[in-house]
């Protein structure tokens, strides 16, 4: 009887505490749980983009030691020619530079830093890039209607926000889609939207399983509460509404 009514108590004592854990979550300031949302929205994202960031950083990486090994087999067999020599170390220079650029553009990603303003299709061919490989393995057809403007958005704004959407939008399709991302300027704001219709032909798409958790509208909605971002919502479709981009930090602001 006292171990049964120890249990009793081991099980009052843990109910007590998720109920106590619940009534803490409730009484929370609305600020606070939107920010949670936010960042497990933004965590997910970055999740759902791991391979392509992984990719994206070891590629230049890779080559560089391809081109080491090809030029430690020359010299093996042999004092290759002084001119040979210099090229070889000058394309290992040149693949080293490419590889520290690849790295602190993955990196920008994982740590924005200070906030910055990228020209619409710039942002928009980011994000684009990174989940291409992904879309197409899926068999998702993706295009783009983005006007070549020099109208500046917030890259930390722009980046998670239509990544979100996109993988949002695809995560929910019931099978290979065609992918519209659409961008243009109105009254002063960016409008970007992405709309999903099915494929018109009968391409089969090969079986999917994401690498973590699906993305759903409440994190696109997390993320968009975070910066102050309009959104509207359709069955097939997200637009999203976002200012130019302000310069703010001291290396952004031109003297006068």
């Amino acid at each position: 009887m006292a171990v049964v009514a120890g249990s009793s108590t081991a099980g009052a004592a843990a109910s007590d505490r998720q109920s106590a854990a619940a009534n803490d979550a409730a009484a929370s300031p609305p600020g606070r749980r939107s920010r949670a949302g936010a960042e497990a929205a933004r965590y997910g994202v970055l999740r759902r983009l791991a391979p392509a960031l992984k990719h994206d950083m070891v590629v230049n990486l890779q080559a560089i030691s391809m081109m080491a090994e090809v030029l430690n087999a020359r010299l093996e067999r042999g004092s290759p020619a002084p001119a040979e020599f210099h090229a070889s170390i000058s394309k290992l220079n040149r693949l080293a530079r490419e590889a520290v650029a690849s790295c602190l553009k993955v990196a920008s990603w994982l740590e924005p830093g200070e906030d910055e303003g990228v020209r619409l299709t710039e942002g928009v061919d980011d994000c684009l890039s990174l989940l291409a490989s992904n879309f197409n393995f899926r068999g998702f057809l993706v295009t783009q209607e983005v006007p070549d403007s020099t109208f500046q958005v917030s890259r930390v704004v722009l980046r998670p926000l239509l990544v979100a959407s996109l993988i949002t939008l695809t995560d929910a399709a019931q099978g290979p889609c065609e992918v519209h991302v659409k961008a243009e300027v109105v009254s002063g704001m960016a409008e970007v939207s992405v709309r999903i219709s099915p494929r018109k032909d009968e391409f089969q798409g090969l079986p999917f399983e994401a690498n973590y958790r699906e993305l759903e509208w409440q994190d696109v909605q997390a993320l968009a509460l975070a910066e102050s971002v309009e959104l509207v919502r359709g069955n097939d479709h997200i637009l999203m509404r976002m200012p130019r981009a302000i310069a703010n930090a001291p290396l952004q602001i031109a003297p006068v």
